[in-house]
C-alpha cells in the first residue's frame, strides 16, 4: 500500500464510521472506485481500531462514571444508577448482533459484498433516517431508555450486517423511531459502538492470527492513527452540528450513492 492509498482509506474509515452513511460500504466501494487492490483484513482491523480509541477518548468521562457505577453496583449494598443501568442497556444491545455475527460471518462476508446489495441498502436505509428523523417524537435522552428499547436498537443493528445498511445509521433511526432526540440517539449509538467494533475486531483479529501472510506494521500503525484523529474530528462536529441540521444531508448523500452504484452497476 502507499501513502495516498493509507490516507484515503484511514480518512474513509475515520469519518464515515460515526456517519449515518455506511463504513462498510464505503471501504469495499473506494478501493473500486480509485483502482486499488482490496487493502485486506489486517488494514481494516488497524483503522477500525483507530475509531474505537477515538470514540472511547471522546466519552472517556461518561465512560469512567458509567465503569464506576457499573462496579459499585455489583457489590453486595450496591445501589443501581443511571450510569450502571446504562451498561447493562448496552450489554443487552449487543448481544442480538454478536449472535448473529457469529452465526452468520462466512454470508456477510462473502456473498453480501455486491454494489447492488449496497445500492438497495443504502437507499432504503437512507430513505427510513430521514422518515423518523421528520415523523419521530424526539422527546428523550439516552438514559430514558428502556430494556425493550435497547433490546430494539440492537436487534435493528443487526441489520447492519449487511454492507450499505450503516450501524451507527440504524441505529440511530431505532432511537429516533422510539422517541430518543437525534442527539439521545446518536449517543446511544456511539457507546454502541464501542463494544460492538470491539467484538468484531477481535474476531477479525482471531482469524488474521492464523493468516501467514506478512503484516505492513506501518501501514496499520498509519492507518490507526489517521482514523483516530479524523473520527474524533467527526463525532465533535456531528454532535455538536446534529440537532441544528437533522438528518436530511445524508439521506439525500445516501440516495444519491445509492443511484450512482445502480448507474455504474448496470
Amino acid at each position: 500500500m502507499d501513502s495516498l492509498q493509507i490516507f484515503i482509506l484511514a480518512i474513509v474509515q475515520g469519518v464515515t464510521e460515526f456517519l449515518p452513511i455506511s463504513s462498510s460500504a464505503h471501504l469495499i466501494l473506494t478501493p473500486m472506485l480509485f483502482g486499488y487492490q482490496d487493502q485486506g483484513l489486517a488494514f481494516d482491523v488497524a483503522v477500525h481500531l483507530g475509531s474505537l480509541l477515538a470514540v472511547t477518548t471522546y466519552f472517556r468521562h461518561e465512560l469512567w462514571d458509567m465503569a464506576y457505577d457499573f462496579f459499585r453496583s455489583l457489590s453486595r449494598n450496591g445501589v443501581q444508577t443511571a450510569n450502571s443501568r446504562m451498561v447493562w442497556l448496552l450489554i443487552l444491545a449487543t448481544l442480538p448482533i454478536m449472535v448473529t455475527g457469529l452465526l452468520f460471518i462466512s454470508v456477510v462476508g462473502h456473498d453480501l459484498r455486491s454494489i447492488w446489495v449496497i445500492a438497495t441498502t443504502t437507499i432504503l436505509f437512507g430513505l427510513l433516517l430521514f422518515w423518523y428523523d421528520a415523523k419521530g417524537r424526539q422527546s428523550r435522552d439516552e438514559y430514558s431508555t428502556r430494556w425493550r428499547d435497547a433490546l430494539t436498537i440492537g436487534l435493528f443493528q443487526v441489520l447492519a450486517l449487511v454492507p450499505g445498511t450503516s450501524r451507527s445509521g440504524i441505529t440511530i433511526t431505532a432511537g429516533m423511531m422510539l422517541g430518543l432526540t437525534r442527539e439521545a440517539a446518536s449517543r446511544f449509538s456511539f457507546l454502541l459502538s464501542i463494544p460492538t467494533i470491539l467484538m468484531s475486531g477481535s474476531l477479525v483479529t482471531l482469524h488474521l492470527i492464523t493468516d501467514p501472510a506478512p503484516v505492513d506494521w506501518l501501514a496499520m500503525t498509519s492507518g490507526a492513527l489517521l482514523s483516530y484523529f479524523s473520527a474524533y474530528l467527526c463525532i465533535h462536529l456531528f454532535l455538536r452540528l446534529i440537532g441544528q441540521i437533522g438528518m436530511l444531508p445524508f439521506a439525500l448523500y445516501r440516495l444519491l450513492l445509492g443511484g450512482a452504484l445502480i448507474w455504474i452497476a448496470q
